[in-house]
């Protein structure tokens, strides 16, 4: 059951990356976005089953409805910044490469290497939420799951794998659509995931034992030796 409910939130995410991709070029034949929808939903099924398969409680937890009472408000507000950015971020880049054409297309080996960071980024993702299983995609108090402290793996580098994984994974993703204006765009998401980190961090050093402890021995939030 568990799988079944993973492979149809994992469907209704490419069917909605379809819809923001597909409409505003206002055609199909579009290689590149019918090749990214393509192996990302096969990838996705394979690592939603993985998941399952082998860390159920990070699959239900990814899978959990995003509201809750104790989510604060200012990452309600950020979250929302967030995935607008992120649906508005995919239409420019449709009507970018479709009619604006602001800046000439990347090259083939260009494109190439943003599909590799683009599953470098996904990969990231995915490792890091194996590694915690209470990686919620919302911030909100867990103790009353018994949340206990992610410390090992790459939460032994950097406080939040999670989100630095979406940094190739969206860079990538506009190189991936031939769209160097996209790319240009990214640190508007990118200033969102950081307003989230502190509200997220706020939250743990409040609800989460031992978490004070885990920010002064790991001292990088998401990039090591730099911030």
């Amino acid at each position: 059951m568990l799988i079944i409910k993973g492979l149809f939130g994992g469907f209704c995410q490419i069917a909605f990356f379809a819809v923001l991709l597909l409409v505003p070029a206002g055609t199909w034949h579009w290689p590149r976005a019918l090749q990214f929808l393509t192996a990302y939903g096969l990838v996705m099924a394979g690592s939603i089953i993985a998941l399952a398969l082998f860390a159920p409680a990070s699959l239900e937890t990814r899978l959990q409805r995003p509201a809750a009472k104790s989510q604060p408000l200012a990452d309600k507000i950020v979250t929302r910044l967030m995935i607008l950015s992120i649906m508005g971020w995919l239409v420019f880049i449709a009507v970018d490469v479709f009619r604006l054409h602001l800046i000439p297309k990347p090259s083939l080996w260009v494109s190439i290497l943003g599909t590799v960071l683009f599953f470098a980024g996904y990969a990231i993702c995915m490792v890091a939420i194996y590694q915690n299983a209470f990686a919620a995609p919302i911030v909100k108090d867990q103790s009353g799951r018994g949340q206990v402290l992610a410390d090992t793996g790459l939460y032994e580098i950097i406080r939040h794998p999670l989100y630095l994984g979406m940094v190739p994974y969206l860079a990538g993703l506009s190189l991936w659509l031939e769209s160097y204006a996209g790319l240009f765009l990214t640190p508007i998401v990118f200033a969102f995931l950081i307003m989230r980190i502190f509200i997220e961090e706020k939250t743990l050093l409040k609800t989460l034992p031992g978490y004070r402890d885990y920010t002064t021995r790991i001292k990088y939030r998401l990039i090591p030796f730099v911030w």
